[in-house]
């Protein structure tokens, strides 16, 4: 081989080599919460399917945020690439209206996930018994962006009250139950799958209580918000001597619209085509009925949908 031959081909393998190197894999970024709730570990094993079946050429990795409100705005912003929200806030977010005005976001569903309800807690010894009864109260609700805000305001609401009449501790849901646990706080919010992991942290040193919604209360809730649902939680879940009457909400896999179709077919492929895999790493996913994606409350991407109707 002459030099000018050889010098050819250490440019072609060098291009080769650049180009093997553009083409790894691409890290899809997915938002999920604070830690302590439940959307991070179903983020994980989100995560974890993707990144073993999608193909070589897509990872995903779990990133911590303040959860389903921030999640929209991240997507928007291009800080992640899929998110983990509420079915009603994804259609507050397609709206650009409540905490999403002017925001010119346009987000597509890759699929339902388990719903979340909204852990209303206190000291099984507390004097709380009611909505009514927070008034002056210190009460932990979560993180500023987090999804448990739109519900606390509209539960406050259901008795004329606004969080001008608590004191509340923006704080992560482990550590808002922790607080309880420790007296710092007299309730304690979060708005996650169960059983969720910062409330049987708690229980496991505190005898824990929910502060129950009467039928009036839900069917209001319900009336204001088609989106919302009522749930009981077993009393054997949280060792509480009754069961919890709560107002909860299904959750949604979300990505910008702007996704290419093969990507967004090949998430939803990688996690709705392998549930019992998600099920053995996530005990949530037991919760999860992949046909109710073709029945949310936004848009299925088209990639999605593609999967879903195969």
């Amino acid at each position: 081989m002459n030099y000018k031959a050889f010098i050819a081909s250490i440019a072609v393998g060098a291009t080769v080599a650049f180009s093997a190197v553009t083409a790894q894999a691409a890290e899809l970024r997915l938002g999920t919460a604070s830690q302590g709730g439940a959307f991070y570990p179903v983020g994980q094993a989100v995560s974890t399917l993707v990144s073993k079946h999608a193909g070589n050429d897509i990872t995903m990795v779990p990133i911590v945020t303040e959860g389903s409100v921030q999640n929209p705005r991240l997507l928007g912003s291009g800080e992640v690439d899929a998110g983990i929200t509420n079915n009603n806030l994804a259609v507050l977010a397609n709206k650009n209206t409540g905490p999403y005005k002017d925001a010119g976001l346009e987000l597509r569903a890759i699929g339902t996930l388990h719903p979340s309800i909204l852990h209303m807690m206190v000291l099984d010894s507390s004097d709380i018994t009611s909505i009514a009864d927070l008034k002056g109260k210190r009460v932990a609700v979560g993180p500023a962006g987090g999804g448990t805000i739109p519900f606390l305001n509209a539960i406050l609401a259901l008795e004329g009250l606004s969080s001008d009449d608590i004191t509340p501790s923006f704080v992560s849901y482990e550590d808002g139950f922790s607080q309880l646990s420790d007296g710092i706080v007299d309730a304690s919010f979060a708005l996650s799958g169960y059983p969720a992991g910062a409330v049987m942290q708690a229980k496991a040193s505190a005898k824990l209580r929910f502060i129950n919604l009467t039928d009036a209360q839900l069917a209001t809730l319900k009336e204001k918000t088609p989106a919302y649902g009522s749930f009981t939680v077993a009393p054997d879940v949280y060792d509480t001597d009754e069961a919890g009457s709560v107002v909860g909400v299904s959750n949604v896999l979300v990505v910008n619209a702007s996704m290419d179709d093969d990507t967004a077919y090949r998430i939803a492929k990688s996690v709705y085509g392998n549930m019992d895999e998600f099920r053995a790493e996530n005990a949530l996913a037991k919760q999860i009925d992949p046909a109710m994606s073709l029945k949310l409350a936004i848009p299925l991407h088209p990639g999605a949908e593609r999967f879903f109707k195969e």
